[in-house]
């Protein structure tokens, strides 16, 4: 049987976690204005907003590419975004026919253009497929962004910003990227929202 003591001191540790990483949030203030005014150019230059990611960060790129065509807050025409991660006809044509390292890559060579921003989410900053699809998007010339954590891993290199969440707990990196996603869907909202 579970020890509701051990329980209820679980939680209240994971909320530490929490509030210690988001008590140094405030030092990622400049990297997100920069992703903002990235990706207010690219909508503003007929761009739109491409993201990726596994697990997880595969949910959250689906999250915030909603967020950018439906709405956040503020009523307001659809902004252009699409998250690699929905077809499950290419992601699993692709993987069995090539290789799940290249399964973003080859979307991004077929749909990205070089007036696009493009995202990729990987808490480790190491997972080849998303490395590889930011390079190939840097070789179209579009703006490459990672949210990623730890240390940066090999994405550190490959980004143009790449926004590095110092922590090692997969959770709280995932929480902080989507804390800087809801911004930035806020932030567009306050510049484009009729």
């Amino acid at each position: 049987m579970v020890n509701t003591d051990n329980l209820a001191a679980s939680y209240l540790d994971s909320l530490a976690r929490h509030r210690a990483l988001f008590e140094v949030m405030d030092t990622y203030q400049q990297q997100a204005t920069e992703l903002l005014a990235a990706c207010h150019q690219a909508l503003q230059a007929g761009g739109k907003v491409i993201w990726f990611g596994n697990g997880g960060s595969a949910a959250d790129a689906q999250h915030l590419a909603a967020e950018f065509v439906v709405r956040y807050k503020k009523e307001r025409g659809p902004l252009a975004s699409i998250a690699l991660t929905t077809d499950t006809s290419i992601l699993t044509a692709h993987s069995n026919d090539y290789h799940f390292d290249t399964v973003f890559a080859r979307q991004v060579q077929a749909l990205c253009k070089p007036e696009d921003l493009v995202i990729g989410l990987t808490t480790s900053g190491t997972s080849a497929n998303i490395n590889l699809a930011l390079q190939a998007a840097n070789e179209i010339g579009a703006y490459t962004v990672a949210l990623t954590g730890r240390d940066g891993g090999e994405v550190k290199n490959i980004a143009k910003l790449p926004i590095i969440i110092a922590n090692d707990e997969t959770a709280r990196i995932q929480e902080a990227h989507m804390f800087i996603g809801h911004w930035l869907c806020e932030a567009l909202d306050m510049l484009v929202a009729e």
